[in-house]
């Protein structure tokens, strides 16, 4: 798997990867100012899943040229973030926390270095975030191809059981009745609502360095 530090340091300038054969996709990608690459709660517009499929299906070797592809032709940072995000959420077996779902975790590092980046170098970090996803996919694949499984409405609680039977799992550790639960909770609760009891349960558990809280603030 290619870390950090070796796809940066083969990578360290737009310019420079342009001119090597394997990084040609990155020439004439538009420069980004801090500006655009802000997050925005507010709906991504144009067909995301068609992208996240892109993300999903497209072979490692493969992925970044056919993104820079999309970036030519209209697709915008925050569409290959969110696209990124939310293949590895569907994709990727979150438990254990860590290992290949660090794929998810490092989404948001990704992006505060590419605010924290020169306009020209700012899709690198989220370059290196793609190809690190293609890893954990395929390792994630080895393990049993765990994928998100549908939501069957009919096994969620009542609207107004929601918070407490979350709660209840959450305290007692009941993973498979938190999902149901917390599924039914977003739909009738405002993100600050959600976080507000996320929080509480991802501070609580000081086991795998810390990697519960990073998981609900990178979320």
């Amino acid at each position: 798997m290619s870390t950090r530090r070796a796809f940066l340091t083969r990578t360290a300038t737009a310019g420079a990867v342009a001119a090597a054969a394997d990084f040609a996709f990155l020439d004439n990608l538009p420069a980004l100012s801090a500006q655009q690459v802000q997050r925005s709660i507010a709906p991504v517009e144009g067909d995301l899943d068609a992208l996240v499929r892109l993300v999903e299906d497209t072979p490692r070797n493969r992925l970044l040229e056919e993104i820079a592809t999309r970036i030519r032709t209209g697709a915008s940072y925050q569409h290959i973030l969110g696209a990124l995000m939310l293949a590895g959420v569907r994709g990727i077996q979150p438990r254990p926390v860590g290992f290949k779902f660090h794929a998810v975790l490092v989404v948001n590092s990704a992006h505060i270095a590419s605010l924290a980046a020169q306009d020209r170098d700012r899709w690198l970090p989220l370059f290196w975030a793609l190809d690190n996803f293609k890893a954990s996919q395929a390792r994630n694949a080895q393990e049993g191809d765990w994928r998100m499984a549908p939501l069957a409405d009919d096994r969620l609680p009542a609207p107004e059981q929601a918070v407490r039977n979350f709660r209840a799992a959450m305290d007692n550790w009941e993973s498979e009745n938190a999902d149901r639960a917390i599924a039914q909770v977003a739909r009738m609760s405002t993100l600050n609502d959600v976080y507000e009891m996320m929080w509480r349960y991802g501070a609580r558990d000081f086991r795998d360095i810390g990697h519960k809280a990073i998981f609900v603030a990178n979320s």
